[in-house]
């Protein structure tokens, strides 16, 4: 059997949300899959934008590259992903891990969504289960279930990479909350050091850079380098330290500026709810409810 080849991975971040989208293939003219793609959105006006999601169609077009897969780590708190625009430019199929029900029966009754709303997941073209492989064109990808950030959170490797969605962060900004509904720092820190069994020179791909002390953006490091360096969960921290920083830490956090919007079209893999009988899409925002 010829061996999978060395995934490519083009990363295009958007400074507005700091979120990172990746497309990833074997080369021009191959297949790919993109990762974590946002939908630009002003929460002042409610306007919604495809900046960011033109730059990646712009990628896959320059590199005459086939979409097989519209990726989600997870349901996303802080931005809006643009998939139903990109499925529509591009083609591919839509998947995110099969929690995601768990998700959508928390948020449907946060929003008290219509009675239609579907909480099985069939919004999305597939639900992949954990330990699941799957391909795209010449390379070989195998799906992480890590729970902890939200009960539905996956990671996508695929050869020597690994998209770990908003497990960890760069080593100098750590890891991800855990209040958000179903979040746990036990399970947080049982999916991270999965993570970091994996090969000391895998590269990680994280979805999310908050650069400290003017650091420029960085979004890819390495096993090794979280293991030595991650100032919240390298090697020597217990799960007792672990969970006691991340719960102390996540008391001081605010909620992301985006997460009433976001998680309600997210759940929805990407598309807006239905329009009302004036032909506009409204968003729910819930008083008083997190």
């Amino acid at each position: 059997m010829t061996p999978s080849p060395r995934p490519q991975v083009h990363g295009i971040f958007d400074r507005n949300t700091w979120t990172a989208t990746y497309v990833v293939h074997a080369g021009p003219g191959t297949a790919c899959a993109i990762i974590d793609s946002v939908l630009d959105y002003d929460p002042k006006s409610g306007r919604t934008r495809t900046a960011s999601a033109d730059d990646v169609v712009a990628y896959v077009e320059a590199n005459r590259l086939k979409v097989e897969w519209i990726l989600e780590t997870h349901a996303h708190a802080d931005h809006l992903t643009a998939a139903p625009y990109l499925k529509a430019r591009l083609g591919g199929r839509t998947g995110i891990g099969e929690h995601i029900t768990t998700v959508q029966k928390v948020f449907k009754g946060v929003f008290h969504l219509e009675p239609g709303f579907r909480q099985d997941g069939s919004q999305f073209d597939h639900l992949f289960r954990a330990g699941e492989a799957f391909r795209i064109g010449e390379l070989e990808g195998q799906v992480m279930h890590v729970p902890g950030h939200t009960p539905a959170d996956v990671a996508y490797r695929i050869g020597d990479a690994v998209f770990v969605g908003d497990t960890l962060f760069m080593p100098d900004v750590g890891t991800a909350r855990c209040d958000f509904p179903g979040g746990d720092a036990r399970k947080l820190y049982a999916s991270v050091r999965r993570i970091l069994e994996l090969p000391r020179d895998t590269r990680l791909f994280m979805c999310h850079d908050y650069p400290p002390d003017q650091r420029p953006v960085a979004f890819e490091t390495t096993v090794g380098e979280q293991r030595e360096k991650n100032i919240h969960i390298r090697d020597g921290i217990t799960e007792e330290q672990f969970v006691a920083m991340r719960t102390k830490r996540d008391a001081t956090l605010e909620m992301p500026v985006l997460i009433l919007p976001a998680v309600q079209v997210n759940i929805r893999a990407g598309e807006l709810p239905p329009a009302e009988d004036n032909g506009v899409s409204y968003l729910k925002i819930p008083l008083n409810a997190l």
